[in-house]
């Protein structure tokens, strides 16, 4: 979601003429878009503010701005850290970003003392609905779609209540409208975002023929010529209804893919988590999404640590984990974030063992990944061709999925649906050829 944030303001910030450049220290303003999930985020972004401001100091015409999460958190509080920032706004008020910059070089132009840090992280009505422009550079074609906004779920060990809100969602038709845009400037590969994706329009659009509104938007960009996938992220496991649940069988777009959070294969941790359903609830998704797509790829969040987290608990996550058999998964350590209910509870779990937790589950995730990627070797996938891998020497794509494949092909081939014939598997990738028909060519 942070990503699809920078991306937007981004657009809106060249559509006001500003210019991107590719190399930080070539720019005239920077600006930080920050994440307060883990307190670790937060300290590296301080701590990046903190390593721009000396250019700052050489050059006092460079603008510094921190956006997001950190900034909707910490607000003014940050000027107690970095002074000399500039811009400070929060979550719901990225598309006053460009707004400010031109008050801000006009302003200096006119030699006029800036005088205070711009601060602005109040809340704005329809804020959800400004996420919406693309950059669209370098023939993509996958694009993230921003449907949802804030968390009504309160989490005890979350502050994403605070720094994103109440719940929020955009109209459906405008939704379709932004897919259909993209698909006609080549989108093929759709992921719809929201912090608790599957609760889209449920405060305020009505269900259909027992179809809940998020279902319905599934439907409805399913629909949309020219999109061949279909994702989205992050859901919670209580908006798994079976409506849902059926979409995985009757929507071919819909890849077999699906992010799945856990957080804990423990009841009492659960329970102490404010996490709305137990571990045997967890499970029984699990195999009523496998039953209608066996071959679904499935991802997970899971916190490690979490206070009062004994070896009992952590002992039922590990079993939970083998038995759901991940093909990816976020492994955190419980991080305190002032100001949750987790932050205040006793029995906090030392860093040693937080970390020894770690790393048992890291060592099971990489077992499976590379047993999941080996069971394709010498199989046929789809891939969907994005573009050159990072050193240019060959193509990389995804498949349905999620994989990512790297093989031989050509520039005419992004944006196209190619069979690869997989010839070698790592655990984070795969490696094969494309398989030419009568008439095909690599280049």
């Amino acid at each position: 979601m942070n990503e699809r944030d920078s991306e937007a303001v981004a657009a809106m910030l060249r559509a006001r003429g500003y210019r991107i450049v590719a190399d930080e220290h070539e720019c005239d303003i920077l600006l930080l878009n920050t994440c307060s999930v883990r307190d670790a985020a937060e300290q590296k972004a301080i701590g990046k503010a903190g390593h721009l401001l000396a250019r700052k100091r050489r050059r006092p015409d460079f603008v510094l701005g921190i956006l997001g999460c950190m900034a909707q958190n910490r607000g003014a509080e940050l000027l107690d850290r970095l002074p000399d920032v500039d811009l400070i706004v929060g979550t719901q008020k990225f598309h006053q970003v460009p707004d400010y910059l031109d008050n801000l070089r006009a302003a200096r132009a006119a030699g006029v003392p800036i005088g205070e840090t711009i601060v602005d992280t109040a809340e704005e009505a329809g804020s959800q609905n400004a996420i919406r422009d693309h950059l669209l550079e370098d023939r993509p074609v996958t694009a993230y779609v921003s449907i949802q906004q804030g968390c009504d779920m309160d989490c005890a060990f979350c502050i994403v209540p605070k720094t994103r809100g109440d719940e929020r969602s955009r109209p459906a038709d405008d939704i379709v409208a932004e897919c259909r845009a993209l698909a006609e400037r080549g989108v093929r590969d759709i992921t719809l975002l929201g912090q608790i994706v599957t609760s889209y329009g449920r405060r305020d659009q009505p269900r259909a023929d027992g179809v809940s509104p998020f279902v319905q938007l599934l439907e409805r960009v399913h629909e949309i010529d020219g999109i061949a996938r279909l994702r989205f992220t992050s859901p919670h496991p209580r908006g798994f209804k079976p409506d849902l649940i059926a979409a995985y069988a009757r929507l071919p777009k819909l890849c077999e893919y699906v992010h799945l959070p856990v957080q804990s294969g423990s009841n009492r941790i659960l329970r102490a988590m404010n996490r709305p359903y137990s571990r045997e609830r967890y499970l029984e998704l699990l195999d009523a999404l496998r039953a209608v797509r066996p071959d679904l790829y499935v991802s997970t969040d899971v916190i490690v640590g979490f206070p009062g987290e004994t070896e009992e608990d952590f002992a039922q996550t590990r079993e939970l984990f083998e038995a759901a058999n991940y093909d990816m998964a976020y492994i955190f350590k419980y991080s305190v974030r002032t100001g949750t209910p987790a932050a205040a509870l006793p029995d906090q779990v030392d860093e040693a063992t937080k970390e020894a937790r770690n790393q048992t589950l890291l060592r099971l995730l990489e077992r499976n990944s590379r047993r999941r990627n080996q069971l394709l070797i010498g199989t046929e996938q789809e891939v969907l061709v994005e573009g050159p891998d990072k050193k240019g020497l060959r193509f990389t794509g995804r498949t349905r999925g999620n994989r990512i494949v790297h093989f031989d092909g050509s520039a005419r081939l992004i944006g196209q649906l190619v069979p690869v014939k997989i010839e070698r598997a790592t655990t984070s990738a795969l490696y094969g050829e494309l398989v030419l028909r009568d008439g095909d060519s690599t280049s």
